[in-house]
């Protein structure tokens, strides 16, 4: 599983694309950067045992179960000519363009709909997904970033909670879209585009030549991957990027005078 490693590259999505969706805050950022982070865990939802099945025990347990069963009569029922005999469960229905899209479109009409607490729900989920793959340091993170937005928007925090819910829906899809990028570097590849036919597959698993794939776990992923988009994770934080060039420049130029 790449747990750890699809969390991290669903922080670093997040703050790339949140500017574009509106989030220009320091506290905006780092929340939808969770948030993001979070959701590109749950198309692991689809395995036993994966973290986000076990998140919340029976409850997600169940959830998982309910995603493979769905996962299984789909593939049964759209499979091609020349998709492999397979379950049908893991690294299908979850793992596609068309899930991420739907996911994130009921996410963002959910929490319009359903209000400030369907806002919080949607959003303290992927905090906790976040904070089992990447590691308690980003539980208070993100929670304190949470208190300085709500701070910052006070007294009308809870009304503004309702003006989120269209970056939400970005936020869950596109974290649910890095997962299936990653997964789409791996051996096993990703049926990213089902349910397009390609070469006889409903199913058809899209991955690079063989040179540039990986194994999950293994060397690339943990010694180069991983280090690489945490730096990544750090120089996409609002004003870091700007300090650390502003900071070079001083150096440089003190060191000319």
């Amino acid at each position: 599983m790449m747990g750890r490693t699809h969390a991290l590259t669903g922080w670093c999505a997040g703050l790339a694309v949140a500017p574009a969706v509106g989030v220009t805050t320091l506290s905006q950022a780092v929340v939808f950067a969770a948030t993001t982070a979070g959701y590109a865990l749950l198309p692991d939802l689809d395995h036993p045992g994966a973290r986000a099945s076990r998140l919340l025990g029976p409850v997600t347990g169940g959830l998982s179960w309910l995603l493979r069963k769905a996962s299984a009569g789909l593939y049964s029922v759209t499979k091609g000519p020349r998709d492999e005999r397979k379950k049908g469960t893991h690294r299908h229905l979850t793992h596609t363009l068309l899930f991420a899209l739907l996911l994130g479109g009921a996410t963002a009409w959910g929490t319009a709909e359903g209000g400030p607490w369907v806002v919080v729900g949607v959003v303290v989920f992927g905090l906790l997904l976040a904070e089992d793959g990447l590691g308690d340091w980003l539980l208070p993170v993100a929670g304190g970033a949470v208190v300085w937005w709500v701070a910052e928007n006070s007294p009308n925090a809870l009304a503004e909670l309702d003006s989120v819910a269209g970056q939400l829906g970005v936020a869950v899809a596109l974290g649910c879209f890095t997962h299936c990028l990653g997964d789409a570097l791996t051996e096993s590849g990703c049926p990213f585009l089902f349910p397009v036919p390609i070469a006889g597959e409903t199913w058809y698993e899209l991955r690079p030549p063989k040179a540039l794939r990986f194994r999950t776990g293994k060397k690339v992923e943990t010694t180069f991957l991983f280090p690489v988009f945490a730096v990544l994770g750090v120089l996409l934080i609002p004003g870091v990027w700007p300090a650390l060039v502003g900071f070079v420049n001083d150096v440089f130029s003190s060191s000319t005078t």
